[in-house]
């Protein structure tokens, strides 16, 4: 199967086939290419987010200025002068996410159509999985970023209490927009203020869009999408504990891209799998996935340990071991 290799067939816990998947060369069959085509676009313009996000400094010390000095009418345009253009990004960030739920979308539909098992799937279109991984290691990035970066709301906060301060001063020009306030309307900052208000935004509009899709599409069994996700767990835990398949990879940071994309679909699987991750009965194997995060540097596995403790749905529920908690401490 090309650069996808069996080297599982049941593991001894009988918890599904394991397999090789070459992230780095899959390339799209004619099958894939209109998908992946479509995909592709998305992930392109995810570089650019991720680049734009990394450099986003925000307004805060115009901002401070402002508030401390609310008579001087200089420095209450020069702080809004620099939050419209973060806030216009902070937009491009939100409708970014859209697309992204779009083509999250495409994806669950190619690996989880009938005929085809998930596992199938996953062996006759590698590379649609490798995208799926591409959009889950985009959106830990974009969260990780994110919550380190309280400027982001702050910025919008101050935003939308000038919008509305302004309202409230001059009612004679309510209906009148003020330079920048065009760029996001109301109903806009309602939906941007309820993403942003999210301590994993792109994960969380994962989760939704993955939840909607279960939903949307009732003969199609939740196990297919969910067996898809925890098929990409083990496909990623393996390559990570067995040394013969990390000695495959010629970019050292494949190994964190394989981190990354087995958190991320262990807590999207956490979030719509109506037990979860941690259960008994999961398909993945919670423990093989923690042991092997601990066992990299911790400078590039703390974030992805505290993803795991702070943003699935169920590490705390009584169905989960003792042992698995405490593996999570």
């Amino acid at each position: 199967m090309g650069n996808l290799l069996k080297v599982l067939t049941y593991n001894e816990l009988d918890q599904g086939p394991n397999f090789f998947l070459d992230f780095e060369n899959a390339q799209p069959t004619a099958a894939e290419t209109q998908v992946w085509n479509g995909v592709n676009a998305v992930l392109e313009e995810a570089q650019t987010v991720l680049a734009e996000l990394r450099s986003y400094t925000g307004a805060g010390q115009e901002i401070r200025e402002a508030i401390q000095n609310p008579a001087e009418p200089r420095l209450q345009e020069r702080a809004w002068a620099a939050v419209c253009p973060l806030v216009a990004k902070l937009k491009r960030f939100y409708e970014f996410s859209l697309r992204l739920e779009n083509a999250l979308r495409s994806l669950l539909e190619a690996l989880t159509s009938p005929p085809y098992a998930p596992t199938q799937h996953l062996e006759r279109e590698q590379a649609l999985a490798k995208q799926f991984a591409e959009i889950l290691h985009f959106t830990l990035s974009f969260d990780e970023l994110k919550m380190t970066n309280p400027a982001i709301q702050n910025d919008f906060s101050y935003y939308r209490r000038t919008i509305s301060r302004n309202r409230i001063n001059n009612p004679q020009v309510r209906g009148v927009p003020r330079a920048g306030e065009s760029e996001v309307n109301n109903e806009m900052a309602n939906r941007m203020s309820l993403f942003y208000a999210e301590a994993t935004p792109m994960l969380k509009t994962l989760s939704n869009a993955t939840t909607k899709f279960v939903s949307e599409n009732k003969t199609l069994p939740i196990e297919d999408t969910t067996d898809c996700l925890s098929t990409m767990a083990c496909v990623c835990r393996v390559m990570l504990e067995t040394p013969e398949y990390r000695s495959r990879f010629t970019n050292t940071e494949t190994l964190l891209f394989c981190m990354r994309v087995m958190v991320g679909v262990i807590i999207l699987y956490d979030h719509v799998h109506p037990v979860g991750a941690f259960a008994k009965t999961s398909k993945i194997d919670m423990k093989g996935c923690i042991k092997v995060l601990k066992d990299q540097p911790s400078t590039s596995t703390e974030g992805l340990l505290n993803a795991l403790r702070y943003t699935t749905r169920h590490l705390h529920d009584d169905s989960t071991s003792k042992q698995i908690r405490a593996l999570l401490q």
